[in-house]
């Protein structure tokens, strides 16, 4: 990243049409790509349980027009699109395109949600599983785990609570790798009082949450250099990526971005800047 040598932009923590998101994986690689600003992004869509109540009701509502998860049958599929598009986004925008996917339990009773990051899988895990058999199992592949918005945000949004590994610590923190210290607009603070390895993303969704927390690691643009940086935890930030200066956001809008993203937020790319500006009027 620019003035920032040898640190790397990073976002480990999107979503795509594949499950949730409204961007295409397309889409997505070149709205972070065309920025100028990020070296490593990945692609981490959820992978639901088979009874999800929410996915479930979620399909009827959109009358089926939306899936909410990568399913087993098509999960080569899925890291295949992600495979062809790290690909265009090195040739492009020499941008790292990590695969990933959001192991996602939700229940009925919020006290045993659980939502886990695997950051480098290659074998589809199933979110049926118990949470420690996921969390072994994403270790056996060589990935990492992150701990998802561990624990009760600090603003309101109309969203379950997913605090189950933060209430199990003790006996997970051996398997969990990496705990959020940020998500979009929240702080964890929790996880630097427990001096966790800790990461920032921004749980990607719409275009206007490109305007969040990010993380600065101090690795080689690789795999295998980035994995060892983030479990190391020792030349690593967070960074609330704004897209443009504060003072210049007031300028032009009359207030900051904070979580709305405001139409007022410019890239250094000018077409950049008008798909970025009609994507959020959209959205």
């Amino acid at each position: 990243m620019p003035g920032y040598e040898p640190y790397l932009m990073c976002d480990f923590h999107t979503h795509t049409t594949w499950s949730d998101g409204r961007l295409s994986i397309r889409e997505l690689v070149d709205l972070y790509g065309e920025t100028g600003c990020f070296d490593v992004i990945a692609i981490t869509d959820h992978i639901l349980r088979k009874n999800d109540v929410l996915a479930k009701a979620a399909r009827v509502a959109t009358f089926g027009r939306r899936r909410y998860s990568v399913m087993e049958s098509s999960f080569s599929e899925y890291l295949g699109e992600i495979a062809e598009e790290a690909q265009r986004a090195k040739r492009l925008y020499g941008m790292l395109v990590l695969p990933g996917a959001e192991i996602t339990k939700n229940h009925v009773r919020a006290k045993k949600n659980a939502h886990i990051i695997a950051l480098g899988i290659r074998e589809y895990i199933s979110a049926d599983e118990d949470t420690q058999t996921i969390l072994k199992e994403i270790r056996r592949q060589g990935a990492l785990s992150i701990a998802c918005h561990p624990h009760h945000r600090t603003t309101r949004r109309i969203e379950i609570s997913t605090c189950y590994l933060w209430d199990h610590r003790d006996e997970l923190m051996d398997l969990v790798d990496l705990w959020e210290a940020a998500n979009r607009d929240d702080l964890f603070s929790v996880t630097s009082l427990k001096h966790f390895p800790y990461i920032a993303n921004s749980d990607f969704h719409r275009p206007k949450h490109l305007y969040s927390w990010k993380t600065l690691v101090r690795s080689r643009k690789e795999w295998p250099a980035l994995k060892t940086a983030l479990t190391e935890n020792m030349n690593v930030a967070i960074t609330l990526y704004r897209g443009e200066s504060w003072t210049a956001s007031r300028a032009t809008t009359g207030v900051g971005h904070g979580g709305d993203g405001g139409n007022g937020t410019s890239f250094k790319n000018g077409d950049t800047e008008t798909r970025s500006r009609n994507w959020l009027k959209e959205m």
